[in-house]
């Protein structure tokens, strides 16, 4: 399904970088490992100093007390043990020990921690129930499981929302079921929540609906009438799934309102939102200890598809600092079309690249989280982080190439020789640019022109021999 570039709000967002929501915490830890390792031989009072400053990092990054508590002590019963201590690697061990508990913590290995989608395994229409707070991000969310829902696992799937106090929050998710394509059940005047949702899976049966998502009503604190009206929802239509839509950026608030709902209305699993604006990430590894349900996604922006399944073994690499290459290349894979890829193919194999190729792969690189994004998926990219900040890359660069490639004509796009100082100029003001700026975009073009050109004078043979082949798209496939 080839990714749509979705207009309005959804321009706007962050992706999801690396640590992202546990910047402070990757940093912290990797500064205790680092000493660690630096002892080489390690004694009991190394490991207990070392727990300690890990207690006071997790602390500070906001994770509820009794889950640091139990994670230290597990962490500590296996770290002292002999077979740590008199290990070629200990400092490595010890890593893998936190890394072990840590999966743990977050849920790994269960039933819907590590899942690439919801449970559908239900009779359709298949009712899935989103319960949060006014400001959560919920309906935004209801759009984001939809489109996952219509594109991934190519489900015909019907929006409602239940939010009969603010009609602005049906508005809205009206509006963005038109933009991804996913049909909105229209309301009437004076209609129950418990009636919409008991309307939207009627219409769901009648109109052969693989799934029905409901959005309902949030309050802006916990309160009797929130959770009164939940519970009448979930009664009524019995959902196959529950799911909270919590904000990582309220911290311990947000494990409360978990344990809240799980223990009045009842849930299935949980999304946590806005996690690219939170540093700590104490939420996250205190909610499945807490509420004892699965993180199931993981919003990543304000962009409509900026939500991530939840892993715990990955999550917990990034948090050591070990990166996310699975991440990485799923970013690449999303970002990358088959089809597009295999025409670029056939034009790097004939030695022809113009600036709509380069148009096109600035594009991808966008749609991968920018250069921040995928560095930071990287292993050990927390070592430099610091570099890296005070490097300071500018992810607007890439808007701005792309905005000086879409000021050219046609002509001068498959033709870069006619750009001439005069259309340069041009292109700089029609951008909003600078000459040099345009100049250093075609020096970098020119660059990956003259490297095409050597690739297509090896011919696959050559290329195949350099261990190069594979940096062609599609190539290795035609050989």
């Amino acid at each position: 399904m080839r990714n749509r570039r979705v207009p309005g709000s959804f321009e706007k967002a962050r992706r999801f970088s690396a640590t992202g929501m546990f910047d402070t915490l990757s940093t912290r830890l990797g500064d205790v490992f680092d000493r660690l390792r630096r002892r080489g031989v390690l004694s009991e009072s190394d490991v207990a100093a070392a727990l300690r400053e890990i207690r006071v990092a997790l602390l500070e990054a906001d994770v509820a007390l009794p889950v640091v508590r139990d994670l230290i002590a597990a962490v500590r019963e296996k770290a002292v043990g002999e077979e740590v201590l008199r290990s070629v690697s200990p400092a490595q061990m010890v890593v893998k020990i936190v890394h072990d508990h840590l999966v743990s913590l977050l849920g790994g290995g269960e039933s819907g921690a590590r899942a690439q989608g919801l449970d559908l395994n239900a009779v359709p229409p298949v009712a899935i129930l989103l319960l949060g707070l006014q400001g959560s991000g919920k309906t935004t969310t209801a759009a984001k499981l939809a489109k996952r829902l219509k594109e991934r696992e190519r489900k015909k799937v019907l929006l409602a929302s239940l939010d009969v106090q603010r009609p602005a929050a049906q508005q809205q998710l009206a509006t963005l079921g038109k933009e991804i394509g996913v049909p909105f059940l229209a309301t009437k005047p004076g209609e129950k929540p418990v009636e919409i949702a008991e309307r939207a899976l009627a219409t769901g049966r009648g109109e052969g609906y693989d799934a029905v998502l409901l959005d309902t009503a949030g309050r802006v604190h916990v309160n009797e009438e929130l959770m009164l009206e939940a519970a009448a929802v979930r009664a009524a239509v019995n959902p196959h799934q529950s799911l909270l839509v919590a904000d990582a950026m309220t911290g311990q608030d947000a494990v409360n309102l978990a344990k809240a709902f799980s223990e009045r209305v009842g849930l299935s699993g949980i999304i946590l939102t806005r996690v690219d604006g939170d540093a700590r990430g104490g939420a996250a590894l205190s909610l499945r200890a807490v509420s004892g349900k699965p993180i199931l996604f993981l919003g990543t922006g304000e962009r409509v598809d900026a939500l991530e399944p939840f892993d715990a073994e990955r999550v917990a690499g990034r948090i050591l600092g070990m990166g996310d290459v699975v991440g990485l290349v799923e970013k690449a894979a999303e970002a990358v079309e088959k089809e597009d890829a295999e025409k670029l193919a056939k034009k790097l194999e004939s030695g022809r690249f113009d600036l709509d190729d380069l148009l096109a792969q600035l594009r991808q690189l966008k749609r991968m989280g920018g250069m921040s994004g995928m560095l930071g998926l990287l292993p050990g990219i927390g070592k430099i982080k610091k570099q890296l900040s005070e490097a300071r890359i500018d992810e607007n660069i890439l808007k701005r190439q792309e905005a000086i490639i879409a000021s050219m004509t046609r002509g001068e796009r498959k033709n870069p020789k006619l750009l001439n100082g005069s259309r340069r100029r041009r292109i700089a003001s029609g951008s909003g640019t600078s000459v040099p700026e345009v100049n250093r975009l075609m020096k970098q073009y020119q660059d990956m022109a003259q490297a095409m050109k050597q690739m297509q004078k090896l011919g696959p043979k050559g290329l195949a021999r350099h261990g190069l082949l594979g940096l062609i798209p599609g190539a290795a496939a035609r050989r």
